[in-house]
């Protein structure tokens, strides 16, 4: 049998959706022979791979081809038919989807992760589109360049469809990386601010090849447009390297424009001045006008809240008054430029309560993102409403919701007034992705969530978290990219299909396990939510000493089984084996600090951490692709520990 793909469709996507079909069907029949390419717009025989609307196809039900994602695929299983999208990505997805309905998966990224079966392909025929327009994520925790580009990849593969990349220059991930902060077994390796800046420009041509939808940007909207240099992230800056001229644009607190606790990234800018406005608008107009490539720019205020200017002008109204001004201005200079850039702005600790005297004036340029920043991970959204009462706008004395329940009203009360495509930016893969061992439920609670949002009306999510979030497994960013393409697909489906690929014939052992080591330790508690007394500390309970104990106990009789398994017939399952083994030695190791904690003995239970912690850093370099030791670091032990990189020298004296 002769294989031949034809490319009906010009586009560079469609150029690289070609090849990534090409190498697959190599892999999976690897007697097949070589695979011919060509462009070939009206070939009847073959892989016949293009735009749906280059093929003749209905594409009515999207609202906006460049957007929504229709998959389109009816082959024989010959290899004659066509596989097609909406736009060029979606034909790249479609690929993706083909690969996977005959037997291909991708459960974590790199080659690693790759399940890809020997065998002949099968009459295949799918159609749907996805029903969540914005499926993404954005960089965090210890960025390392060679796993960011891995990420990029992995994303269309799980069906999504959006990158982000946050910050002008994000040094600051990368830092917690490469400067090895919370591992004193290894050296520091310092990247320039041109490097970064180089390996962003280099994630951006990944994206493009992709044609996936590139976000960039976020906070520093308040330091760049001022000579001011956020690159440093949450750090303090050096007094000596802000000009001058800059200090008359911050926000003044207490009677002085001063960097907020010397943080760039966290200080606002007074938002009354029309010099402060005209200046950042005027950069907002000159970054899209040179990154022409950013098809979501978005536009933050500070990284932080209770901090706004307190001049008599500012006070005159509320924060989103000034901030849906600032937008309304920057819309205005990019007509006048002839720039078509998507613009986001962030419901986000102020801006979560909606404007009182301005709105939107072009709705078709902006996209809302809600970002409930301050709500608990134990449990899910509900998708009916829930009555809630509304708390008012207090300048710089607000009180956030703590419930995603709460957060919603306010939501929804934007959504109306703004009248704009709305999407979350989520954080579940930030450090709550720690705080439910064997990760079984955390997953359900994201799947959950991913149909509560969608039955609310948003139209998707962006989650901000570390791209190395496979530990123990890669269920939960599995789910989540499942539930985002199809809401209406089932949770032990999602299980099955991923434990079975990750497992083997055995994955029901595995599954079972996880489950009742989830059980053992409420995933609330070790979130910092059942303290007996949170002055004390987030982890003081009595009560859960014991059950710490037997968490590690019964984390120890799994070990016997991963050692039998730990050569499997697939790589990716002999790797699933390994790191859960990994995964287990960490529970093992912190049950004691845990339970010490957890009875009041903060400087026993820190001295106990820290040689645990310091040996299992050792092994970060085999698992890193899957396991973020810096986010580990800040999300645990940092929080709950006192470890500092180095070794953890700052050990409580109580």
């Amino acid at each position: 049998m002769k294989y031949r793909i034809h490319k009906i469709t010009a586009s560079h996507v469609v150029d690289f959706a070609a090849e990534e079909l090409k190498k697959y069907l190599r892999m999976m029949m690897p007697r097949c022979g070589e695979i011919d390419i060509d462009y070939a717009p009206d070939a009847t025989d073959g892989f016949c791979l293009g735009v749906m609307s280059d093929l003749g196809l209905d594409t009515s039900e999207a609202a906006d081809l460049s957007l929504d994602d229709i998959l389109h695929i009816d082959v024989d299983d010959d290899g004659n038919g066509v596989i097609a999208g909406s736009n060029a990505r979606s034909v790249l997805l479609s690929v993706y989807r083909y690969l996977t309905l005959n037997g291909c998966r991708w459960l974590f990224p790199g080659v690693d992760g790759e399940f890809i079966p020997i065998k002949r392909i099968a009459t295949t025929k799918f159609h749907k589109m996805a029903d969540c327009r914005y499926r993404g994520q954005c960089n965090e925790g210890g960025e390392q360049q060679q796993q960011m580009m891995e990420a990029i990849d992995f994303t269309p593969k799980i069906g999504m469809n959006i990158f982000m990349q946050e910050f002008d220059n994000p040094k600051a991930y990368y830092d917690n990386y490469y400067d090895h902060r919370f591992n004193a077994n290894r050296e520091p390796e310092p990247v320039s601010e041109p490097t970064v800046l180089q390996w962003k420009r280099a994630c951006e041509a990944e994206i493009s090849k992709r044609g996936l939808q590139y976000h960039d940007m976020g906070h520093g909207w308040t330091a760049e447009p001022y000579g001011i240099n956020s690159s440093l992230g949450w750090k303090a800056s050096d007094e000596n390297s802000i000009p001058q001229s800059a200090y008359q644009h911050l926000a003044m607190l207490n009677g002085e424009r001063q960097l907020y606790r010397g943080v760039p990234l966290n200080t606002n800018v007074c938002m009354s001045n029309p010099e402060t406005r005209r200046l950042w608008v005027r950069s907002v107009a000159d970054y899209a006008a040179l990154n022409t490539n950013v098809d979501y720019l978005h536009i933050w205020l500070a990284d932080f809240y209770n901090n706004h200017c307190e001049c008599r002008e500012c006070r005159k109204k509320i924060v989103t008054d000034w901030y849906i001004m600032l937008m309304n201005e920057i819309d205005e200079e990019l007509t006048r430029r002839h720039l078509d850039t998507r613009i986001v702005f962030i419901c986000y600790y102020e801006t979560i309560w909606k404007s009182e005297t301005v709105n939107i004036k072009n709705p078709d340029r902006f996209t809302m993102l809600f970002a409930p920043i301050t709500r608990v991970y134990h449990r899910s959204v509900t998708p009916t409403p829930v009555e809630f009462p509304y708390v008012p706008f207090v300048h710089n004395n607000i009180t956030l919701p703590r419930d995603i329940d709460e957060y919603i009203p306010y939501a929804k009360s934007s959504m109306q007034q703004y009248r704009v495509n709305t999407f979350l930016y989520e954080y579940h893969f930030c450090y709550n992705q720690y705080y439910n061992p064997g990760s079984i439920n955390y997953a359900r609670i994201i799947h959950e969530d991913v149909k509560g949002y969608h039955a609310h009306g948003f139209h998707g999510i962006i989650e901000d978290g570390s791209q190395r979030s496979y530990w123990p497994h890669g269920l939960p960013f599995y789910t989540y990219a499942a539930t985002l393409f199809d809401v209406n697909v089932k949770f032990e489906d999602v299980v099955e299909d991923y434990f079975s690929h990750a497992y083997g014939e055995e994955w029901r052992e595995v599954l079972d396990f996880l489950t009742k080591l989830g059980e053992i330790l409420p995933q609330s508690y070790l979130s910092g939510k059942e303290s007996a007394d949170k002055e004390f500390h987030r982890l003081y309970n009595p009560e859960m000493a014991e059950k710490a104990r037997e968490l590690g106990r019964f984390a120890a009789t799994f070990k016997p089984f991963l050692a039998s398994h730990k050569n499997m017939p697939y790589r990716v399952q002999t790797v699933s084996m390994r790191l859960l083994d990994f995964y287990l030695d960490f529970w093992v190791g912190v049950a004691e600090p845990v339970a010490l904690m957890a009875e009041g003995k903060r400087r026993e239970a820190a001295l106990a951490f820290r040689p645990f912690f310091d040996e299992y850093g050792k092994r970060e370099v085999y698992y890193q692709t899957c396991y973020d030791h810096f986010n580990v670091g800040a999300g645990f032990a940092g929080r709950y520990f006192f470890v500092r990189s180095g070794g953890g020298d700052n050990i409580p004296e109580v």
